[in-house]
């Protein structure tokens, strides 16, 4: 009995320690200074004088090289980032295989012409002795039919030595275009099979863009109107034409694919670079779109998103899905609305759920933001 006393006062003691930690724990939150905090105000635009969409710059002549046979491989005659010229040696493989078949069929077409040799001087021979009443229409029916068959033979003998002569074609990888090599998928001792991608190769003197227009836009854009592209990494604005439209996003996520021809690309501009691609309009058209600054984004590994203002004055990390990039800000798509406030600067580090006081309030208006972008073009 007196130990199940002892054991009860010792379960009371713990949980008036615990108790008392939990209220210095409290004490200590509650008792948290705000950080001070600069907040923006978001506001979504309603009309634009320009659609923008984020582009991809690809090499309009590019190559994935493969072969049609299978075989191991020689030798790579290239590497990554090696400029080479059209008909170019790039990879040999071996062809033992082809070169025993090249044997067989070109005992077969000197078979085929001794035969045909033979058949065509029998014909010859009957065709003069028919003439002189020495030979019957049989005899002459018959060197006919020997000499039409020889020569069948020959063609088939020839045309499968064509056939196998092509096939030398797929063992001794050659250069299709003037470029440069962008990626070496084997090396000497691998085995190489039909479809197989050996290199990757492509002209950089012709670079394209590949834009994706939102479905509610996409009527707006024309082909062959001229647009503007700006990139972070060149400082001058450059000239583009549309080229062509996709009338069909069934593989494209419900974005409809445009494509740009660049005029006088610059040697900065590379492939698999993205850019901003800018479509003026002769017109205003309606675009409900929330920007927000670049500057207040956070990254944490595949994630981004921004502090945002709870109704009970805290930091809340919202996370978001992000469209295109117009400048120093960025769409929303989804995780934040119109009218909410956004943390764009403090005076310390901000975390999940901790007191904000807030120092100043800054409204966001797109248009504003678009008419700016527009002018600068």
């Amino acid at each position: 009995m007196k130990k199940l006393k002892l054991s009860a006062l010792a379960a009371i003691a713990l949980m008036l320690t615990h108790s008392c930690g939990q209220n210095d724990t409290d004490k200590t939150t509650s008792s948290q200074e705000p950080i001070i905090v600069e907040v923006l105000q978001l506001a979504s635009s309603d009309n634009v004088a320009a659609i923008s969409s984020s582009g991809l710059v690809k090499a309009s002549e590019h190559a994935d090289i493969s072969t049609r046979n299978m075989g191991y491989v020689l030798r790579v005659n290239v590497e990554i980032g090696e400029q080479v010229n059209k008909g170019q040696l790039l990879i040999k493989l071996s062809n033992d295989d082809l070169q025993a078949k090249w044997g067989q069929v070109s005992a077969q077409v000197n078979e085929a012409t001794a035969a045909f040799s033979n058949a065509k001087t029998d014909y010859e021979r009957f065709k003069n002795l028919y003439s002189n009443n020495s030979a019957s229409q049989k005899e002459l029916d018959d060197a006919t039919s020997r000499f039409e068959m020889a020569e069948a033979r020959l063609q088939s003998a020839e045309q499968m030595k064509q056939e196998v002569s092509a096939q030398f074609a797929y063992s001794n990888i050659r250069a299709p275009f003037d470029g440069f090599i962008t990626a070496k998928y084997v090396n000497p001792g691998d085995l190489a099979s039909p479809g197989m991608p050996l290199l990757s190769m492509e002209n950089p003197n012709q670079l394209e863009i590949l834009a994706r227009i939102p479905e509610h836009l996409i009527s707006q854009i024309e082909v062959n109107s001229e647009v503007n592209v700006s990139s972070k990494t060149i400082a001058r604005q450059l000239k583009g034409t549309i080229t062509e439209k996709s009338n069909s996003s069934l593989n494209t996520g419900g974005q409809f694919i445009i494509k740009v021809a660049l005029q006088d690309p610059p040697e900065a501009l590379r492939s698999g670079m993205f850019v901003t691609v800018m479509i003026p309009m002769e017109e205003s058209v309606n675009v409900s779109s929330l920007f927000v600054p670049n500057a207040a984004l956070i990254k944490r590994g595949q994630l981004t998103g921004v502090f945002a203002v709870s109704q009970s004055n805290t930091a809340i990390l919202r996370w978001l899905r992000l469209g295109r990039e117009m400048g120093d800000s960025t769409e929303v798509l989804s995780g934040l609305g119109a009218g909410e406030s956004i943390i764009i600067g403090s005076d310390t580090k901000l975390f999940n759920g901790a007191k904000i006081s807030v120092k100043n309030t800054n409204a966001l208006n797109s248009d504003q933001g678009n008419s700016e972008e527009i002018e600068k073009e």
